[in-house]
């Protein structure tokens, strides 16, 4: 298996991530996916066989997963591309588990509707991650007075918002629905991030003025935050991934008190239910 993974303004946390480098000639176009190609590895051959990859939206509670999974000489590479894009690489076998949060707007199912649109010809087991309370993270005292969503719709407000596909957009979208309001009217609608730390550093920096994430973003990042809604973040795994061990680590993790309190010492989230099946309603 194997993801690209994002470029930011350098590449050297791209490089203490990899795995490996795969090497594209200069002159094409790209490599298509089902092709053999030679990749230098950065890391040992026993160290990627004990790699989990994981593939969805981002959270930070994943870097807590990957500390707490090196003790038991287990890996995790993590690549954030939304919740949709983790269902769909599941479906394209180019990853061991996904992480979603996808709010149904009919039945306020989380996931499991969007499983079965989806990825039918994929049977899988959905497990709980966390609970996460998502809001608005602004500036330190809030210098735009933002309260509520209908403020995103002032002219004097820049919103930065997530990527299509990824479960926070959707959430917001939903937000707007029931406010009866328009995304049209929101400057910066268009403008997107990848996670939620890019969205709080976007606000911090004053390239936009609001944006929405999880609380434990805007408090790593002295951001001010107005909660909007508590959601289900939870894992996806397919039932030929499940009895891997390192899968069964994964969720042994999961429902540890050592994760659990190092989750709860970020901020908002709840963890009662973490590493917990979630039943198909």
């Amino acid at each position: 298996m194997a993801a690209p993974l994002p470029r930011g303004a350098g590449s050297i946390t791209t490089l203490t991530r990899a795995d490996g480098i795969l090497r594209i000639p200069s002159r094409s176009e790209g490599i298509e996916q089902s092709a053999t190609v030679q990749v230098e590895l950065l890391r040992t051959v026993a160290e990627i066989e004990r790699t989990v990859v994981c593939i969805g939206s981002h959270d930070l509670t994943l870097d807590l997963i990957a500390d707490e999974l090196i003790p038991h000489n287990v890996y995790l590479s993590s690549s954030h591309v939304g919740s949709l894009g983790g269902l769909l690489a599941l479906k394209n076998h180019s990853a061991h588990i996904a992480t979603s949060h996808l709010l149904d707007l009919e039945t306020g199912v989380y996931n499991w509707p969007y499983i079965r649109k989806h990825i039918p010809e994929v049977t899988v087991k959905v497990f709980h991650g966390v609970m996460r309370e998502q809001g608005f993270m602004v500036l330190k005292g809030n210098p735009k007075n933002i309260r509520g969503i209908e403020d995103l719709l002032r002219e004097d407000v820049t919103f930065i918002n997530r990527q299509a596909g990824a479960g926070t957009r959707v959430l917001l979208d939903y937000c707007l629905d029931k406010a009866g309001l328009d995304s049209a009217g929101i400057k910066g609608y268009q403008m997107e991030e990848y996670t939620h730390t890019s969205v709080a550093v976007a606000v911090l920096s004053g390239v936009a003025d609001v944006g929405m994430g999880v609380l434990a973003a805007a408090k790593a990042l002295g951001l001010d935050f107005i909660p909007v809604a508590t959601e289900q973040y939870d894992i996806v795994i397919p039932m030929e991934n499940v009895e891997d061990e390192k899968i069964k680590i994964l969720l042994d993790v999961l429902r540890g008190q050592s994760f659990k309190k190092r989750v709860l010492e970020l901020g908002g989230y709840g963890v009662e239910r973490s590493g917990e099946e979630v039943p198909e309603p």
